[in-house]
């Protein structure tokens, strides 16, 4: 990631800040990150994106150019820009670890920092969270409707840019997908890669045949791709390369792309178990999605594992989150809105997970200092601007614990039709009351 992001932000945040600046508005603030309501596809989100931000709030800074640019603008005064050259990022970020289910009006994190500092921020972050928790949320809907086959992310030629594609490819794994086609991400962040030919490959060859010989050749263990022309017709010669190869015959799988799925795959694995190759497997893609999915592994069809591209890669039927960072907190005394349908719960919170026989049975928003049942999730992942163990988690880590943190979800959350009851979250009676307080101050003004 480039550390030259400073100017990733929206200009009132820094019309805002030279406010405050001038104000001397100094005192800590307390601002808070959460999804007002899920999706009505969704009955919880998988929180992902954590990492990115505190690798930006770990090397933000601003250089001559963005000074420079900033002051070709006339907002700002050279007195702002010089306390802007030597900024740096010096507060406390809890948050939830990155796999673990969220639902609405729960904090994903909390920034505690000096206003202009936690202000500046807020593009970034809600960015950052946003893109990867929609995408993670997603990848682990299409995971669980696969039922423990694999499932292969095919989605960044289609994506909404290289940042998206490749933060994608990291969420993605974290919610469960086995692997990537995206070379760059894998590099990036570890994340396995898959992939072996297109359409384009076969079609570049006069003959099928051929071009199926030459590239078992090349990769003697790939999946070949099977319906360029006729899918059966694509198998039968598969099975003439296999009686042509003998021993030295390893192809993995056969994909298919196209078509009806079901129908083909019964087909297709039929004439490869009466040519004696059971072990070929059989690998589906091509306009999937988790319904799709979960239909074809509820009708019984022999696939062995799904490429998932555009549906899984935009999230199509939940692109965007209502997600907000609002201010909670501003020198010690609790903030709010009272504007309709945007409730804001005041000062620095918990979240109180309880559970019974390894099932998790509802969450309780509490105030930070409160003692509750259950397991509380927040953890400080940043002081004083810089990372703290909790805040170094690796991605097979963050992975781990999206599968453990999902499977302690009752059956009907996890399940891709809305749940019926959905998951219950509460307010602490305490916090409750603080709500009512501020509100009843912010009414008296």
């Amino acid at each position: 990631m480039s550390n030259n992001l400073a100017l990733f932000t929206d200009l009132y945040e820094l019309t805002m800040a030279q406010a405050y600046f001038d104000e001397e508005m100094t005192d800590d603030a307390v601002f808070s990150l959460f999804v007002r309501r899920l999706p009505p596809q969704r009955n919880f989100l998988l929180a992902c994106g954590l990492d990115s931000v505190l690798d930006y709030l770990e090397s933000l800074r601003f250089d001559e150019d963005d000074l420079a640019y900033l002051a070709s603008l006339g907002k700002f005064s050279d007195r702002f820009l010089a306390h802007l050259r030597d900024f740096r990022f010096s507060g406390t970020v809890y948050a939830v670890p990155e796999g673990t289910p969220i639902f609405a009006n729960e904090p994903i994190l909390e920034i505690v920092a000096p206003l202009l500092e936690a202000q500046i921020i807020e593009t970034f972050v809600m960015n950052q969270i946003h893109v990867q928790t929609v995408l993670s949320s997603k990848a682990q809907r299409v995971v669980i409707a696969a039922e423990g086959r694999p499932v292969i992310d095919f989605g960044p030629r289609r994506m909404h840019g290289i940042d998206a594609a490749l933060k994608a490819a990291r969420a993605f794994y974290i919610g469960g997908v086995a692997a990537t086609s995206n070379v760059l991400a894998g590099k990036l962040y570890q994340v396995p890669v898959a992939g072996t030919m297109a359409h384009s490959y076969v079609q570049a060859h006069e003959d099928e045949r051929e071009a199926f010989r030459r590239f078992a050749s090349l990769y003697p263990e790939t999946v070949l791709l099977i319906d360029t022309y006729d899918t059966l017709e694509g198998v039968r010669r598969v099975i003439e390369l296999a009686n042509t190869l003998g021993e030295q015959f390893k192809i993995r799988a056969v994909r298919l792309d196209s078509g009806d799925l079901l129908v083909l795959s019964r087909k297709v694995r039929r004439l490869l178990d009466e040519a004696g190759l059971g072990k070929v497997e059989i690998f589906a893609s091509g306009g999937l999605d988790e319904h799709k999915v979960a239909q074809l592994v509820a009708s019984g069809a022999p696939i062995n594992g799904f490429g998932v591209g555009t549906s899984m890669g935009v999230s199509k039927d939940a692109p965007d989150l209502d997600i907000a960072y609002k201010l909670c907190e501003y020198a010690g005394t609790g903030r709010l809105k009272l504007s309709p349908g945007k409730p804001i719960l005041p000062g620095r919170k918990q979240i109180f997970r309880e559970s019974k026989n390894g099932s998790d049975t509802g969450d309780t928003v509490a105030r930070a200092d409160e003692q509750r049942p259950g397991r509380p999730l927040l953890e400080a992942v940043m002081r004083n601007g810089e990372r703290l163990a909790a805040g170094r988690v690796d991605i097979e880590s963050a992975r781990a614990h999206a599968s453990r943190q999902a499977a302690r979800l009752p059956d009907r959350v996890r399940a891709i039709k809305p749940a019926e009851p959905s998951y219950l979250v509460e307010v602490s009676p305490e916090l409750s009351s603080y709500q009512k307080q501020i509100e009843d101050r912010v009414r008296a003004m």
